[in-house]
């Protein structure tokens, strides 16, 4: 991919079941999957910027906009779900002739890692999880900030403030990039078909995948978890590494939801490790 590619989020294109899906592709080996969050401006180019370089010397690294996200095609006639997005995920290994790959989720993309892995177990690996729902929750300020965001860089200021324990995450480049993503026609679209409109008084209720299908999850998995996650409660990724047959779960202190970006040299080891293990 070029520096102008990257510079604008956009890299390459592929037909993915139908739906004209961009991604970036780097490395050469084992393919790892980097599936991003839901939150406003959010990408893959935005989750992944240094994650991507970080594993390719090791791995073929793959990281898709995911339908509704990025700067994959919108197609407004289309049902945003998770059986969708399991169905664009499987397209796009099919596209590429990906037979089986492993899967880093962040957020949304860990609760999609998951539904891919219990209703397509052969086509993957090894799962890493990073804040990544499970059961039956409420609705968090962090999550609700992503559903009432409308662009403005002051706007993404506030909604981002959510995501980081330590609020020197929140960079002026950052900022910007995924404000300049959120401008892209439709980009609340996901975010706001992944979650259900906030009720206007009291706790609206959320749920991830029970842990009861969560048990079903045969693949050694890796789950990872901010103690201060503001946007996906801790107590998350506790049920994930208790339910999960093959989990080893990591809780890291003085870190919020982006694991990827505040444990940046821990991420790496850590995933690096368990996606190389035998």
């Amino acid at each position: 991919m070029s520096q102008d590619q990257t510079a604008t989020g956009k890299a390459n294109e592929i037909d993915a079941g139908g739906i004209r899906t961009n991604y970036y592709d780097a490395g050469a080996g084992s393919p790892v999957v980097l599936l991003h969050g839901s939150g406003p401006g959010v990408s893959a180019w935005t989750n992944w910027r240094r994650v991507i370089p970080a594993l390719s010397d090791s791995f073929r690294v793959l990281a898709p906009d995911m339908a509704g996200f990025g700067y994959t095609e919108r197609n407004p006639e289309l049902h945003h779900d998770i059986k969708l997005w399991v169905k664009h995920l499987i397209g796009f290994l099919d596209a590429l002739g990906v037979e089986k790959a492993s899967l880093v989720g962040n957020s949304f993309g860990g609760s999609l890692s998951l539904a891919a892995a219990v209703r397509h177990p052969d086509r993957f690996d090894r799962l890493v999880l990073m804040g990544t729902p499970c059961d039956k929750f409420v609705m968090t300020p962090g999550l609700r900030a992503g559903w009432d965001y409308t662009p403005s860089r002051e706007a993404m200021r506030v909604a981002m403030s959510h995501f980081p324990y330590d609020p020197a995450f929140i960079t002026d480049e950052l900022v910007e990039d995924r404000y300049q993503a959120s401008l892209i026609p439709g980009a609340q679209e996901g975010l706001r078909k992944l979650l259900i409109k906030p009720n206007d008084e009291g706790d609206t209720p959320l749920s991830g995948m029970p842990e009861d299908v969560v048990a079903k999850i045969v693949h050694p998995t890796l789950v990872l978890h901010g103690r201060e996650d503001r946007v996906i409660p801790v107590e998350m990724g506790l049920k994930l590494g208790r339910a999960i047959p093959r989990a080893e779960f990591h809780m890291f202190g003085g870190c919020g939801h982006w694991v990827q970006a505040e444990r940046f040299e821990s991420f790496v080891a850590l995933t690096r490790r368990h996606l190389q293990a035998d």
